[in-house]
């Protein structure tokens, strides 16, 4: 509850089709034609421009990566982990040696804690599509 005694909303992030067709890895046009054909769900502006809720960007995200098995194997690199779970950056908090990264992952969160060093070489930014490997207790973050 707020202080106001009114339930909080929660409202979801909305993206220009532009910053969603980036983060897909698709084109402009193509991301206007999902629209039309109700592959994505949009909403409208006052304006009556399109937005993308995040969450659609997130439904699709592992689907477009690779059109088939093969193509999606190919995007993430040859590692022994099986467990790659393909998301969103979130956010990446750099102090001192060690770097918090957030990755959103169909709804869910999952934090890594590595070097400052490492999120640096990988130039990790909120919006970027990355994998998360797990291993035992241990998160490793792949940029995608």
């Amino acid at each position: 509850m707020q202080k106001s005694g009114k339930p909080e909303r929660n409202i979801e992030e909305l993206l220009q089709l532009r910053d969603a067709a980036l983060q897909l890895g698709i084109s402009f046009p193509t991301i206007k034609q999902w629209i039309y054909k109700k592959k994505i769900r949009s909403a409208r502006t006052a304006g009556g421009h399109h937005r993308i809720p995040q969450s659609e960007v997130d439904r699709l995200l592992f689907r477009v990566r690779g059109k088939t098995e093969k193509e999606r194997q190919q995007k993430i690199r040859r590692v022994s982990g099986r467990n790659q779970l393909i998301g969103r950056i979130d956010s990446v908090q750099i102090s001192g040696l060690m770097a918090e990264v957030r990755i959103s992952i169909g709804g869910q969160q999952i934090t890594s804690i590595i070097t400052a060093r490492s999120a640096r070489e990988m130039q990790l930014k909120r919006g970027q599509t990355a994998a998360a490997l797990i291993k035992a207790t241990e998160v490793m973050i792949l940029r995608v």
